[in-house]
């Protein structure tokens, strides 16, 4: 059978599954005097699955599968079935699954010194933030904040636009932050605020105050907010925070010449420009990050960018880039802190996966097999399929009818791991190793879907948001 729909594999069986390892009930450890780290337990998905719902509390709701393992772009579930991972634990494993490098870096930091507080430095955290500005290509006087998550990082960044308070008008003037309708910054209360979606606010509401929200891609909506009329009415603007590409909105990239608006608005106002690039940075979109692309970002230099996801490779590392001495500055000793962010081995993941990104020129990978799978999805002839859109492998399969769902189970019934985003949008974030021939065979699998699937779709109605229509130019007259 082939590799991407549905191979079992001979590796652990049922009830011995290699999670370090996974054994039976009453394992024990192979070095005499030594912790028994196995995890005891039977070993099959329906049974794992059992085990789950009486532990594990259910804000995911039952998992698809239980997974065990990984190598390369596969992984494994608990019953030796074999996927091709098209998600990469939503744009985190940007390296895929067990890269040695990647694995050694991590093993041998923890060797030497797993963790610290932030009394201290280390070298991995000073080299990894130096690597960060670099890459960004930060001016003179930008610097770093680590965190554990993009939502931490967007939290760090929330503060900021608190502290950026004192506009024109005088002190405290700047009360107003701005994000687009459709965002996603994340579920602590803070990027909670920031983000749109009323399924998520409303039950934790009330929320941090001074949020107002601008439709996705209208400039002239942008335009007014910032307008004399509405700074008498509400207040100066502290920040405008935007994602270059909407992931969870079904992968919408901001019109070009967006985010060049943007830039001017927020610079003559003194508002600080946030870009959450959590989901696209490091590599995600063909570029170290989305702003860079002329298309998107226009060559502006932002105030602030959040980043976590593919920047640890699949180990818990966020980080907040500062841009110049006023944003680096705005957040000063006391005034914000993290037990765990930058640690050794955290840094020294994100160090590694950096190298491999640039050693084994993925930037041009992502770019190569991005464009292959979005032409080759677009044009695969299915009924089912109505287009595909994204940056580099960050990208949205737009379906016909609501049947992101249906079109999810079967891609899983079939050896694909893929996420119905939205109910007519399937979103494709595979890691950056990804090849041509497993590009071919995801083509083939969305070109082989069959026609009756948008005649009698089981997923709820809806639609999901289209692609900007509204043109990223100013208003004549």
């Amino acid at each position: 059978m082939n590799g991407t729909t549905g191979e079992t594999s001979p590796t652990p069986s049922a009830d011995v599954v290699d999670a370090g390892h996974l054994a039976p009930a009453g394992g024990v450890p192979s070095v005499e005097g030594a912790a028994d780290t196995t995890v005891a337990g039977p070993g099959s998905v329906a049974q794992w699955t059992e085990r789950y719902t009486h532990a594990v509390m259910d804000t995911f709701g039952p998992p698809q599968k239980v997974l065990v393992r990984g190598e390369g772009a596969y992984v494994w579930d608990a019953d030796g079935t074999r996927y091709l991972d098209l998600l990469a634990g939503i744009a985190v494993n940007a390296l895929g699954h067990a890269h040695p490098t990647l694995t050694a870096a991590v093993s041998a930091q923890l060797g030497t010194l797993g963790h610290v507080s932030n009394f201290f430095g280390t070298p991995t955290q000073i080299a990894l933030a130096e690597r960060l500005l670099n890459l960004a290509q930060a001016p003179e006087g930008s610097r770093v904040f680590f965190t554990n998550s993009g939502t931490e990082a967007n939290e760090a960044a929330f503060k900021m636009a608190r502290r950026n308070r004192d506009g024109v008008a005088g002190p405290g003037t700047r009360t107003r932050v701005l994000a687009l309708e459709g965002g996603f910054h994340g579920r602590t209360m803070g990027a909670l605020a920031l983000t749109s979606k009323a399924a998520y606010r409303e039950p934790f509401e009330p929320l941090p105050g001074g949020v107002e929200f601008v439709p996705f891609g209208d400039l002239t909506a942008l335009e007014e907010a910032f307008s004399a009329d509405a700074v008498a009415a509400r207040g100066e603007v502290a920040a405008l925070v935007v994602e270059p590409v909407q992931g969870e909105a079904g992968v919408r990239p901001l019109p070009p010449g967006y985010l060049v608006a943007a830039r001017e608005l927020t610079a003559a106002s003194g508002a600080l420009l946030v870009l959450d690039e959590v989901q696209t940075g490091v590599g995600r979109t063909g570029t170290w990050f989305a702003f860079q692309q002329q298309e998107i970002g226009g060559g502006i230099t932002p105030d602030v960018v959040t980043l976590a996801k593919g920047l640890g490779g699949g180990f818990p590392v966020g980080a907040v880039v500062a841009f110049g001495e006023r944003a680096a500055t705005l957040l000063g000793r006391g005034q914000h802190g993290t037990t765990f962010g930058g640690n050794p081995v955290a840094a020294a993941a994100a160090l590694a996966t950096l190298g491999v990104i640039e050693r084994d020129g993925l930037l041009a990978n992502v770019r190569a097999v991005g464009e292959q799978l979005r032409e080759g999805i677009a044009t695969c002839g299915s009924p089912v399929v109505a287009g595909a859109r994204g940056r580099g492998l960050l990208i949205a399969v737009q379906l016909a009818a609501p049947v992101a769902a249906d079109v999810a189970r079967l891609a899983l019934d079939q050896g694909f791991i893929v996420n119905a985003v939205q109910p007519d949008a399937v979103r494709l974030a595979p890691p950056l190793i990804l090849t041509r021939d497993q590009a071919s065979d995801v083509v083939a699998f969305f070109a082989g879907l069959p026609a009756d699937l948008v005649g009698s779709p089981t997923a709820p109605h809806g639609s999901a948001d289209p692609a900007p229509t509204v043109p990223a130019t100013r208003p004549k007259g």
